[in-house]
């Protein structure tokens, strides 16, 4: 957990409405152009469900709801909260699965996944992905694929079908992403605006430094099917 410096909530809700129109724009024939030039093919090397290669694993309400039903102690709040509030209470966009203390996903037993048939909509298409990211330099373009050279293997014959099927489904989870992201930031809006609230970046670094010390709890609130639920999280537990 760090403390990240956010944006106010017009500047995200704007950036997310525009993201969401670029995504739905992006033509699917270029997408599955690259996709076909990519070639990629997994090698169940497992690497993509540790915080070796994956920071964490986000999760869509659907996938969320899939996975409280599974196993609701393997939900934590997503970090990189958005917002925090004069109070010192944070806020964030939804849930992540939990890891285990060396870094794995909760659901990975023998670089197999134990809930293979239900997992997150992001686990089926990684590593693929359709979002705007600044390469080295600090040029911002459209990423398409995550840890390119670094796992799986590549230029593998893929069928047009086969790529196609790809596209759809990464966008269809980039557009969904985006919605709840939408979504998110309206209700914290109106939460805020109801309740005299605001984001106070001072409090948020000030919250974060004393529970990354220790001895000190904070109170997060996940944005998840159109409300918020309350989490206590305590010092070692992040």
């Amino acid at each position: 957990m760090v403390s990240v410096k956010n944006k106010s909530i017009e500047t995200g809700l704007a950036e997310a409405k525009e993201e969401l129109e670029g995504v739905r724009t992006y033509s699917e024939s270029d997408f599955s152009c690259i996709v076909k030039e990519l070639g990629f093919k997994c090698e169940l090397c497992a690497r993509c469900c540790t915080k070796e290669f994956n920071d964490h694993v986000f999760l869509l309400d659907a996938d969320a709801a899939v996975i409280k039903k599974i196993d609701p102690e393997a939900l934590d709040p997503a970090p990189y909260y958005e917002f925090c509030d004069q109070k010192g209470r944070f806020y964030v966009s939804g849930y992540a699965l939990k890891t285990k203390p060396d870094g794995s996903c909760v659901f990975l037993e023998n670089k197999r996944c134990k809930i293979y048939e239900k997992r997150p909509s992001i686990c089926r298409v990684y590593p693929y992905m359709l979002h705007r990211e600044a390469d080295e330099t600090g040029e911002v373009d459209w990423r398409q694929i995550s840890g390119l050279n670094e796992h799986g293997s590549y230029h593998s014959e893929l069928e047009d079908s086969e790529c196609e099927e790809i596209v759809r489904g990464t966008k269809a989870y980039e557009e969904a992403y985006l919605l709840q992201l939408i979504d998110f930031f309206k209700a914290v809006q109106v939460h805020f605006e109801k309740n005299s609230l605001k984001h106070v970046q001072r409090t948020y670094d000030k919250r974060i430094r004393e529970f990354l010390k220790g001895g000190a709890e904070i109170e997060i609130f996940v944005y998840h099917e159109g409300r918020f639920e309350k989490h206590t999280l305590h010092s070692g537990e992040a």
